[in-house]
């Protein structure tokens, strides 16, 4: 299944340094820009099919990041497990549940560490 637009822009932020100009610059335009391929091509003063090889190069290698090295999941699970954190020290002020909030506060750390 293709990724959706959210989830390529977000490994282009992660990985993009990874990729050539070239197609950085047509996955940016393409993913973040919304601009089709015969616009970009026209921006660049290339090809079409010169930005889709490059756009679909660009989407090849970020999932493959993505695959091995595993950092938009890791960041989206931190980010997931600090919103539970947050909401689990919210609940200890509202109800005064020090130890069992506590203990559920040191096991959502402990899974950040993972």
């Amino acid at each position: 299944m293709k990724p959706d637009k959210l989830t390529l822009s977000l490994l282009l932020d992660c990985y993009g340094e990874l990729l050539t100009q070239k197609q950085r610059e047509c996955f940016d335009l393409h993913c973040n820009q919304d601009l089709s391929l015969a616009e970009i091509a026209e921006l660049m003063g290339t090809s079409r099919q010169g930005v889709h090889d490059a756009v679909t190069r660009a989407e090849t290698q970020l999932l493959h990041y993505e695959e091995v090295t595993h950092c938009l999941a890791r960041e989206r699970r931190v980010a997931a497990i600090a919103a539970e954190l947050e909401a689990m020290a919210a609940d200890l002020n509202k109800q005064g549940l020090a130890e069992q909030t506590a203990a559920a506060l040191r096991a959502a750390a402990l899974a950040l560490k993972e």
